[in-house]
Order: structure tokens, then sequence, then C-alpha cells
């Protein structure tokens, strides 16, 4: 079983578990119970499949907010920028599958499907046969030596996850471009592009023929989350990887584009709620 901690700071407590299994399709497992503590706004390079198990979680996602009642499974798509909180005192336990990006695509890439604007109209998804196999398969992957099965009921989450998707795929809402202006998208492409060497905003500004303050103003208006936060919050999700794979908190700060480690370590605890080494001595 992978190892757990636990902090307790006042009335805040967290306990967090994180491991990458070795199974194919999923980037991270990640279970943590969070009472206090609000996710700020951010994004991740991968789907986020997500069930709580106590208490509820609101979120704003595309400007909207949604929420976790009634034992709902929550679908957030890669690169769409979210938050989180409790919604009420006594916090929440959840249980997440991190996706490969490509994990629901059908050939394609998953932002060329269009599931991606499905997911942002409709991400609770009210489906206890999709809860119950989802839970399943972490049950699955608490066990060493259980991967096949993790493997086989993952088979079923991912097509079930496509039959809600689908409805909407191709529609005049879950084809809509996610972009708003061509130069936010752009710009989007160029971060992704330079997770870990970064930009300056000149050369951006000058990459896509675009004033900086416009540039700016376009990139928060079209995705709802400043340039420098979307870029932040990719460095912490590839560096949530390599501290899984073992790595040193100084190296993986090195090798995500942070300045040292004390910078790694105040955008991962703001990001994740833990500091990097505390995250790392979850890992199996």
């Amino acid at each position: 079983m992978p190892s757990r901690t636990s902090r307790a700071e006042g009335r805040e407590i967290r306990d967090v578990t994180a491991w990458r299994p070795h199974v194919p399709g999923i980037v991270e497992v990640f279970h943590a119970h969070y009472t206090e503590y609000a996710y700020p706004m951010h994004v991740h390079d991968a789907w986020t499949l997500l069930i709580v198990d106590d208490g509820a979680v609101r979120y704003d996602l595309d400007r909207h907010e949604h929420g976790t009642p009634n034992g709902t499974v929550t679908l957030l798509p890669p690169h769409v920028p979210h938050n989180g909180e409790p919604v009420t005192e006594a916090g929440f336990r959840k249980r997440v599958l991190y996706l490969d990006a490509t994990a629901l695509d059908t050939g394609l890439t998953a932002l060329d499907t269009g599931l991606i604007g499905a997911a942002v109209d409709s991400p609770d998804l009210n489906d206890p046969l999709l809860r119950r196999r989802i839970g399943q398969v972490h049950t699955a992957l608490a066990r060493p030596g259980d991967e096949l099965e993790a493997e086989s009921r993952l088979v079923l989450v991912r097509e079930r996850l496509r039959g809600h998707l689908r409805p909407r795929h191709g529609g005049e809402h879950g084809s809509r471009p996610l972009d708003g202006r061509p130069v936010a998208g752009q710009l989007r492409e160029l971060l992704d592009e330079r997770v870990t060497q970064g930009v300056t905003l000149d050369e951006a500004a000058s990459l896509v023929h675009a004033h900086p303050a416009h540039l700016v103003r376009a990139f928060s208006n079209a995705f709802g989350i400043a340039p420098h936060q979307y870029l932040m919050s990719r460095r912490v999700d590839r560096a949530r990887r390599l501290l899984l794979d073992g790595r040193p908190v100084s190296e993986v700060a090195a090798l995500t584009g942070f300045y040292d480690q004390a910078h790694l370590s105040r955008h991962f605890k703001r990001l994740v709620g833990v500091p990097p080494g505390r995250y790392a001595r979850t890992a199996r």
C-alpha cells in the first residue's frame, strides 16, 4: 500500500496519499482529506476523474459554479482552469485518478475530438454504476499485483465516460472553441511548448504579434486564469510526476523550470496543499 502523510494545523487536517501505478492511461492516483484547504485556480495536463467519499466540494470551471453532491462523479478536462473548496467545515475526502490526456479519445487527440467541450458543459455526472466502477479501480490499484484487474476495470470506466460525453460531442456546445480569441490560443500553445524554459511576456507578445497588456487580458478573459498561473500549474503537474518517480526535490525544481527548491515549494504547496517533500514521501 502507498504510505500516507498527515498534518494538523489548528482545525485544518490533511491526509494525502499519491502514487504512480503501473497501469497504462493512469498518470497518478491521489487520495486526500482536506478540511479548510481551498485550491486556487489551476490546470492539469490530464483528465481529472474525481469521486468524493465524505463531504462535498464546490468549484468553478469555465466561469460556472459546480459541485459534487449526492455521490456524483466529476470529470474535469485537461488544460481548463478550475479551483475547489469544501462546502462545509467538515471538509471532504476525495479519490482522484489522473488519466492521460488521450485516455478518452478514439483516435484523435483529446483537444481535437470535442470531448473537452462536452466535459466543460457537464463535468458532474450522476451515475451510480460509474461511481462504483471507479471505486473498484481504486481498490485494485491499492493492491500490488492487481494491475491487470485495475486495467480491466479502467476499460469499463473509460467506455462509460465516453458514453456520457458522446451525446454532446459535435453539438453546438460540445464543439465550441475554448480559445475565445486567437491570440489567447497562440499564447497557450507557446506556454505548453515552453513549460520548463518559460517565456518572457515581451517575447511572447513579439511571437504572437500582440501588445503585452492585450495578451494578458486576452488570455485571462479566454481561460479564466492568468498566463503565469497557467504556466506554474503546468510546472507543478510535472513536478508531481517526477516526485512520485523518486526524484529529489532539488532536482525536480531544476527539471521543471523553478528558480530553486524554495520556489517550487511555494507554488507546490499552494496548488497541492502539502509541500513537495511531504508529497514525495507518499510514493510507494
